[in-house]
């Protein structure tokens, strides 16, 4: 048992991600980091005027907007698991075909687009090789396939900062490090093995910045995601120490260099 005044809570780990939170409160969240992220990957795919593109686990829609806006909205389909963020997307970008599905059964037949792609999706997969496979069969054969994961192994995340300081005082958390394609090369190994070939990796930087600590913390009190999820299990002075621990760790102006790594590949 922890000595008293201990903060530790050994043996807590994460709890399934089901992002039951609000649209806006993903957008909150991750929002300035995806929009950034969405003209890097369709830049990556090549997209082109005239093809059809698919946006897998596409959330509130970030990459969604920006595929429509590149390709119009009738050229692209998009699928999340979860129904509010379907929703959003509906009302955000009319004319977008919008459906509930996994990565793992995509709702599409054989060779539909020109372009599948996954956005911070690949490692909340049930079965990555399996979601990327469905991506594959439901691109055509010269069409692609581009996924991109944080780097999680390496730090530079939006959330990395809590989870240094989550992992102080619970050295036991699951703080998403060992996620799928969260590490340098792994996407390309996924992809590998889901049959994709001509594979190509990168990386894709962002920078965000926070005028105060309030704006990069008060997310994580929302349940969105894996950080979120777990602060929300959290008693409330452990909650506290950790906010404080976090506030007296960062400087604002809060400028976060971040990086995801990310995979092209030929269906």
């Amino acid at each position: 048992m922890p000595a008293p005044g201990d903060l530790r809570v050994p043996g807590r780990y994460l709890s399934p991600v089901s992002f039951s939170a609000p649209a806006e409160s993903y957008d909150r969240f991750m929002g300035r980091y995806s929009s950034q992220l969405a003209a890097q990957m369709s830049d990556l795919a090549g997209l082109e005027e005239g093809g059809r593109a698919l946006d897998v686990g596409c959330g509130p829609g970030a990459l969604t907007g920006e595929l429509a806006a590149r390709l119009g909205a009738a050229a692209v389909s998009a699928v999340d698991p979860a129904e509010q963020f379907v929703a959003a997307v509906r009302e955000r970008y009319p004319g977008v075909d919008a459906q509930v599905a996994s990565a793992e059964d995509l709702p599409f037949p054989d060779a539909t687009f020109d372009a599948a792609l996954a956005q911070l999706v690949v490692h909340f997969m049930a079965d990555p090789v399996r979601g990327l496979s469905e991506m594959a069969r439901v691109t055509r054969g010269d069409g692609v396939v581009v996924a991109c994961v944080w780097d999680h192994a390496g730090g530079q995340t939006p959330i990395a900062p809590f989870w240094r300081v989550a992992r102080a005082f619970d050295p036991d958390v699951d703080d998403e490090s060992e996620l799928a394609g969260g590490r340098k090369g792994h996407l390309g190994e996924l992809f590998a093995q889901a049959g994709l070939h001509d594979v190509e990796e990168t990386s894709l930087p962002v920078r965000g910045v926070h005028a105060t600590f309030e704006d990069w913390w008060q997310p994580f009190t929302l349940g969105v995601g894996p950080a979120g999820s777990y602060f929300q299990q959290l008693d409330p002075e452990l909650q506290r120490q950790i906010e404080e621990r976090c506030r007296q760790n960062m400087r604002t102006p809060i400028t976060l260099e971040t990086r995801a790594w990310a995979a092209r590949g030929v269906a």
